[in-house]
């Protein structure tokens, strides 16, 4: 079986090549999990793949409600995509609570 047609990043199951035993074999980064890649997928794909690399977090935002119970959140960005099956990139996005304790919030009352 080979994957010298293909590499696909990720989990692909139309990513695949007819194996030994007709049976099929993988040529998605997944398949490293998952142990079906194709005999030659390291030769062919490992050599090509280039990983995600992403930049620093960025400053977390303000909360979102000034009284009270709220969120913020904080982004990276994508300096080099992945390619040839290469990992695929980590999460862009964080979420966190926070409480919003503006000057003003107890006024209301």
């Amino acid at each position: 079986g080979g994957c010298w047609h293909q590499c696909c990043p990720g989990r692909n199951n139309a990513c695949w090549a007819p194996g030994a035993r007709r049976a099929r074999c993988y040529c998605d980064s997944y398949c490293e999990r998952t142990g079906d890649c194709c005999e030659d997928y390291h030769a062919v794909c490992r050599r090509a793949s280039v990983g995600c690399a992403v930049g620093p977090w960025g400053p977390w935002s303000g909360c979102s409600s000034p009284c009270g119970v709220g969120s913020k959140a904080r982004s990276r960005q994508v300096t080099v995509p992945p390619r040839h099956g290469g990992e695929p990139c980590p999460d862009l996005k964080q979420r966190r609570g926070c409480l919003g304790e503006h000057p003003t919030c107890g006024m209301a009352k």
